[in-house]
């Protein structure tokens, strides 16, 4: 069994061939996939995904692309929507000084909010970070300072500092089909150097498919090509990295274990 940590499953690029995504997810392995919010206003449609599919998780959260459209979300409304039983963490947030689709102050306060819910509720933050590495770095310093709360660093594609100090911080590290790239060769250093119980694998469909797929549409069920590269990266089997990674995210996310296990126990 493999776990796709991130994906966008509400995209115009699945409307129209959902069940057929999901299937395929199931045939590749890919038994749970985590559907990660962009923007607060739609939690509706992230609720009702999961509600629909076992295989779906999701998340309550701003991307920082859109952190001047939802500048003023208190913690408080996040930690209520995340009460629901297949919500399972808060996110994703951070900082994009790439795009800067926010102005930088805003993405950070924002980002700060999303900290303070996922401390209050126990549940993981779903960190997106690009070219912005000392600002992350110095924002997660200061605020584990102030409490500590669990994170994974989403779509890892920054540099080996920040690696290294959301490791000591006691982050998780996630890697999407950037890690397949032939010119990924940082990248798959980094990785070898992450602890093993720190790491996670991910599409972030529907974009960034891996190698074979790059340039086309990313789906779930990718998520088994990076999880390979990754396996000959640490010098483990395939099999070894389905068993590690899917412990790694229910120790993570440990709310889709309760999930699971209710949905197990309930009557037919």
């Amino acid at each position: 069994m493999l776990v796709d940590s991130h994906c966008h499953l509400d995209f115009p690029d699945f409307q129209s061939r959902l069940p057929e995504v999901l299937s395929a997810a199931s045939g590749a392995g890919v038994d749970r996939m985590v559907t990660i919010s962009t923007h607060v206003a739609r939690m509706e449609i992230y609720r009702a995904l999961a509600e629909a599919h076992e295989s779906v998780f999701y998340t309550v959260g701003t991307h920082p692309h859109n952190a001047a459209l939802e500048p003023d979300v208190p913690a408080e409304r996040l930690i209520a929507l995340s009460h629901h039983p297949r919500c399972v963490a808060i996110g994703e947030a951070g900082l994009d000084y790439h795009y800067d689709k926010s102005p930088r102050d805003v993405q950070q306060r924002v980002f700060r909010t999303h900290i303070e819910a996922a401390r209050e509720t126990g549940l993981p933050l779903v960190i997106h970070s690009r070219n912005a590495d000392e600002d992350m770095i110095q924002i997660l310093s200061e605020e584990m300072r102030r409490g500590r709360f669990d994170a994974v660093l989403h779509c890892f594609s920054s540099g080996e500092k920040l690696a290294q100090i959301g490791v000591e911080l006691g982050l998780y590290v996630s890697f999407s089909g950037i890690l397949t790239f032939r010119n990924s060769e940082e990248i798959r250093r980094i990785a070898a150097a992450v602890p093993h119980d720190r790491l996670l694998v991910e599409t972030d469909a529907p974009y960034l498919a891996p190698v074979p797929y790059r340039g086309k549409t990313n789906e779930p069920a990718y998520v088994a090509h990076t999880a390979r590269v990754l396996a000959e990266v640490i010098g483990v089997t395939d099999h070894e990295i389905a068993q590690l990674t899917t412990a790694n995210f229910y120790r993570l996310f440990a709310k889709a274990a309760v999930a699971d296990a209710e949905f197990r126990r309930a009557p037919a």
